[in-house]
């Protein structure tokens, strides 16, 4: 499931990939009706893994760190909840044994788990902050 967390960083970046200039957190906190202060710790979250920049100043503000068109839904939900799998044995990027799994390559759960997580990643990938903000203008 979709965290709120996750939620407001993706609210938060299609509002800047709407804007050509840095937004000030005051403007995006409005704007989208996010708590300011959890947005200050997630837009922190998403400069430190370099999907957004900020700048100081009378003009200062956030503003996306790479073109809206390489910025993925599914980009932005792994820096915020992590790996897009619904169970750690599903996992591409962050492969766990499941604590009460004798053996995952035989287990019956594991492979449906597979194909939800390769379809879902497959959707979130495709979708970037530029598409998403097309499909709203249009």
């Amino acid at each position: 499931m979709l965290s709120q967390k996750a939620r407001y960083a993706l609210r938060a970046m299609l509002c800047l990939a709407q804007e050509d200039k840095p937004l000030p957190i005051r403007s995006i906190a409005e704007g989208e009706r996010i708590p300011r202060k959890f947005l200050e710790l997630i837009l922190l979250e998403l400069k430190s893994h370099g999907l957004v920049l900020s700048h100081r100043g009378k003009t200062g503000g956030y503003e996306l760190a790479k073109p809206a068109e390489s910025i993925s839904f599914a980009d932005v939900m792994r820096v915020i909840d992590g790996p897009l799998a619904l169970a750690p044995c599903a996992s591409r990027t962050a492969f766990r044994r499941c604590k009460d799994c004798p053996d995952p390559e035989k287990c019956e759960i594991r492979s449906t788990l597979l194909e939800v997580r390769d379809a879902s990643a497959r959707i979130l990938e495709a979708c970037t902050l530029a598409s998403a903000t097309n499909q709203l203008n249009h």
